[in-house]
């Protein structure tokens, strides 16, 4: 028995460890406000502690959905790129090499959400964050 409870002790352990996600150059106030509105469970996966610890970061479950707030516009961004919208919430698509990166557009403050493939569909993470986005960070015209 004893054996069994120090398993389970280093599995939740496991799950408390933080994941590294790189902070924006800057995080404006808007993005602590994001940051602490966003639900303690995406995917069905837990929130996961991150580092360096931000205000403009979070992580959730193993492999982990990352998100970043505070983010420039995205390179490959285009005034004729292909966007989709969730939730009122404009949105472009990257495909990584293990995933895809979605990086809002449209809003005075750009929010980053890079989820592995584990987690496919990935429409249903975005659809679940972008309710907390829309209600944190105001719609503004979209950058040319």
């Amino acid at each position: 028995m004893a054996a069994g409870l120090a398993a389970a002790g280093l599995a939740l352990s496991g799950c408390a460890t933080a994941v590294t996600v790189p902070p924006p150059a800057s995080a404006p106030t808007l993005c602590a406000e994001l940051v602490a509105s966003l639900p303690s469970r995406v995917a069905g996966q837990e929130q996961r502690r991150t580092e360096p610890e931000s205000p403009a970061t979070a992580a959730w479950g193993d492999p982990p959905i990352s998100l970043r707030c505070g983010v420039e516009t995205p390179a490959a961004y285009q005034p004729t790129s292909q966007l989709f919208s969730v939730n009122g919430v404009d949105w472009l698509a990257e495909e990584l090499s293990s995933g895809f990166r979605f990086t809002t557009v449209g809003l005075p403050v750009n929010t980053e959400v890079t989820v592995p493939d584990a987690y496919a569909p990935e429409a249903d993470v975005i659809a679940q964050l972008s309710v907390p986005i829309s209600r944190a960070i105001p719609q503004a015209e979209p950058p040319v």
